[in-house]
Formats: structure tokens, sequence, C-alpha cells
């Protein structure tokens, strides 16, 4: 049965989606897609994860270690009032108490320390009588301290930025140049050993570089904030990030490693497309949230979250393979497709630019010969080329191959083709980076059995299990079966092989599209 404390808290956390004005923390653009505010309802649902009892402790201190709007500290506080109402009867005593002596932030710029402020403490300066205490400074505990990269050797010790990258910028709003150079990751040592922080939550900034933006360039920094805070050795931990660090990410292969083996982690709520979390928001690869419990050491609780359509929920270990197989519904699937030992195809897929020409390789023209080979390009441009600049994989010039584009269409939105274009490639024949290369086929007849096969629900699913975004590459392909192209493979009789079940099948059948 619900405590009296938990019946007002669930009251609480449909407060402000109730009532008739908005909340005007709903209401305020982004600044930009690395750096995304969180909506009031999102926030709560974070809180949510957290256990019940540290609504009712006053002595818990509690961190934003990323503020922009103060969401979190706002809706802490408006829990914690109902929390410690039979500890603090006062209310006035209650308020000065939670404001002063439990809740703390750090902004991520001038700009979101004015905001969080407003937020919090209802005024931007904590020293007005406006605000819903008083403080003895402007800042209150919302401080917003500048910081600076510290370059050696071309690199920022703390955070990892590039001396040469460009991302500095007017992005505060006040007129300053913004370094990014994040407070609470460019603490130093002896500094994070005088803190104390028992509960630290937030929505950090999520990557750098690329101006700031979502390309393919950026550089992740959300995993910092998620190390930073382990080192404070807090009780709970609650982050909202990319879901990225899953199965990809540019430089993320030891934070995943370290995730993955992390039995503190207590539960995982991913959003595969995060629309269904952040509206109107593009984040490739979907957004999670979780709680880190230091006292928790186990399997995780994993719910999968996709709209209004269908969500499941599944206890288990996150690393039972090199990457976290983000659908519950998926690992009994890969578990028997595995079960069969067989060989897997990234070993026939090339890498990343496999005959060395970028996607803006422009010297070629229309004029075909003997000493010429094809040269496919993105948007179905062809053209020829010499052979002698082909300096990489010459082996694949003459051999039956097929092309299969580099970006997929892994967007979130399910059901999807997962793949993009495949086709068999014409010999003699090269390509630019927009394609992956996978053979060589004994015959012409074997390449456009493999098409076909690509082309199945089943592949296109095991390619999905492992592909994060729409980058596609060799790895992407190590869940499906290298089988032999000997006839035309079918969904039917992929699914007999691997002697899936009626819910299986529904699975695959909802996620992946019909394919032409």
């Amino acid at each position: 049965m619900p405590t009296n404390i938990s019946k007002n808290l669930l009251n609480l956390s449909h407060y402000y989606k109730d009532r008739r004005n908005p909340d005007i923390l709903d209401c305020i653009a982004n600044l930009s897609s690395d750096e995304v505010f969180t909506p009031p309802e999102l926030a709560d649902k974070v809180l949510d994860l957290l256990p019940e009892e540290v609504w009712s402790n006053p002595n818990l201190k509690w961190l934003d270690p990323a503020c922009k709007t103060g969401v979190f500290l706002r809706q802490i506080a408006v829990r914690l009032m109902v929390g410690l109402k039979d500890t603090i009867p006062d209310e006035a005593e209650r308020r000065e108490h939670i404001f002063k002596k439990m809740l703390y932030g750090m902004p991520i710029t001038r700009l979101t320390a004015l905001m969080s402020r407003r937020s919090v403490y209802y005024a931007k300066n904590a020293m007005s009588d406006k605000s819903v205490v008083k403080f003895n400074d402007n800042e209150g505990n919302i401080i917003f301290v500048p910081m600076e990269h510290h370059f050696k050797m071309g690199k920022c010790t703390f955070c990892g930025l590039s001396q040469n990258e460009k991302v500095l910028g007017s992005r505060d709003g006040m007129g300053e140049l913004e370094n990014h150079a994040y407070q609470f990751i460019h603490l130093r040592e002896e500094t994070l050993k005088t803190m104390k922080f028992d509960v630290i939550v937030g929505n950090p900034p999520y990557q750098l570089g690329d101006g700031g933006g979502v390309g393919s360039s950026a550089m992740p920094i959300y995993h910092l904030f998620i190390q930073q805070a382990k080192r404070l050795h807090a009780r709970y931990i609650a982050f909202i990030v990319p879901s990225r660090w899953f199965a990809g990410g540019k430089g993320l292969d030891s934070f995943r490693d370290e995730m993955l083996n992390d039995k503190h982690i207590k539960k995982i709520v991913d959003y595969p497309n995060a629309n269904d979390c952040f509206p109107g928001v593009e984040i490739k690869g979907g957004v999670n949230y979780f709680i880190w419990d230091r006292d928790y050491s186990g399997d995780c609780e994993i719910t999968n979250v996709y709209g209004e359509d269908f969500s499941s929920l599944a206890k288990r270990k996150l690393n039972e393979w090199d990457i976290l197989i983000r659908w519950n519904d998926g690992t009994s699937i890969l578990r028997k497709v595995q079960k069969m030992g067989e060989e897997t195809l990234d070993k026939k897929v090339s890498s990343r630019r496999p005959f060395g020409f970028g996607s803006n390789y422009s010297k070629y023209d229309q004029i075909n010969n003997p000493d010429k080979v094809k040269l496919y390009m993105m948007n179905k441009k062809t053209g020829y080329i010499l052979r002698t600049l082909v300096q990489q994989s010459t082996n694949l010039i003459d051999v039956d191959k097929v092309l299969l584009a580099k970006a997929g269409s892994v967007n979130g939105v399910y059901p999807n083709n997962i793949i993009g274009t495949v086709f068999v490639a014409d010999k003699p024949s090269v390509c630019t980076e927009t394609f992956l290369v996978v053979g060589p086929f004994r015959s012409n007849a074997d390449a456009e059995y493999f098409v076909d096969y690509m082309k199945t629900k089943f592949v296109r699913f095991m390619i999905m299990l492992r592909t994060p975004t729409q980058n596609m590459s060799k790895a992407c392909f190590s869940f499906v079966p290298d089988l032999p192209m000997d006839h035309k493979w079918t969904d039917e009789e992929l699914y007999k092989r691997y002697d899936l079940s009626e819910e299986e099948i529904s699975f695959i059948e909802k996620m992946i599209k019909e394919m032409e």
C-alpha cells in the first residue's frame, strides 16, 4: 500500500502537467541539440527511480552538476517539501533547510545560472526579497564558476578537447564567449576530495566539436559527468544521456566496458526514439535515463519505451555481450542464433573507405575505356577513374561483390528498413566511402542471393541489434550468420532454422519493414 508521502508525491508528479497555465519550463527552446533542456515531466520520471525514503531524509545533499533551467532542483524541492513535513513541521523552517542545506547546482553557463536561480529560488538574485529563501550572496547554492581547459600535448587533460577544436562562441546570451570548460568535469582532484553529495542527478551536455552539434565528428562528453559523479562516492546517481554508449559512439569503448561491468546500475529506461522523451529534438541513437545505486549489486532492470505502441521490461545482465542489447525481446532471438555457432558476416564486410576514396572524391569522368574502372558515389552517381588510381583493396576490383550504403535508416522510428541501398556492383568497379563492400562471392548469382538475404527481415533485425545510429560499420554485422549463398533465403526458412517462437517472429515483424 502506498504511504501518505508516496500518495502526495504521486499527486505532485502531475502538478505542473495538470495546471491550467502551462509550466514555463515546458516552453523554453533548447540552446542546441547537445545541451537539451529537460521537460519537468521527464525530470519527475528520473526522480521516480530513486527510493522513496530519500524524500523524508533531511540529511541528504543533492547536486545537479549541469544545471540549465534548474528543473531537477525545483522538482526535488517540491518533493522534499512534502516528504519532510513530519520531520520539520514548520513550513518556513523546512523551506530554509531544504534550499540552504540540501540543494546545490553547478550551472553550465552564466545564462543558465540565472535561469536556474529564477526557477528554483523564484529570483535571479538569491539575496533579493523575492527569493524563496534569502541567502547572504547573489548566487545562493547555484554557483557558476568560470573554468578553463588545461591543454597538454594539444588536448585538455580533463575533457579531451583538442586545442584546435573550434567550439568557442557567444553561446551564453550574455556577450561572453563560452569555452565549454564545464565546471563539474574540470574540478581538480584536491577539490573533489572536499565535496560530499549523497544524490547526483541531471542531464549533462552531450558532446563537443562539430560546432557543438550532433554530427559524426562531435566528441561525446556526457560519460565524463557520469565518471566524475562516481568519483564523489555518492549514494545515488541518476542521469539522462544518449544511448549511443550501448553499442557505438566515438571514443566510448572503454566507457561502455566500464558500464557493462558495473553491477551498481540498478535500472535503465531506454527510449530508442528520442522524440518520445524530448519532443522535437533529434538525438541519434535515442536516449536513456538510469539509476546507479552504491549499495546495490546485481542484474539491471531494463525498460524499453517506444511511444504508446509498446514497452517491455526485463531484468538481465548488462555484460552478456560486448555491447548492451537494448531490446529485451531481442535477446532470446540472439541467444538462439548464436547457439548454432556459425561464422558471422562481419568477416566479409569491408572497413570504412574500402578503396581509399572519400565521399567527396571528384577526380572522375564519364568516359570509359579498358584502363578505367567504374566508380560508385553518393546520390546514385557513377563515373570512371583510371585503375592505377586505386591503391587500396585492389583484390576487390574485378570480383563479384555487393555494395551496401554506409548510411542506414536507423532513426528510432519503427518499423524500419535498417539498411539503405544494397546492390550487386558491376565488374570492374570501386566505390567511395559512401558504401561498404561485401565479398568476394563465387559468382554473380551468389551475390544476387546475398542481396536477397540482406533484404530479409531476419537479417535486418540482427543488424539492428547492434546498430545504434544510421552509421553502418563492419561491427554492425557481427550478429548476422554468414550462410552459404546457394539459394534464395526467405524469412520463413530462417525463422524455422533458428527455431523462433511465434512471439519472437511477431517482434521481428513489428520492428522491421518489408523491403522491396
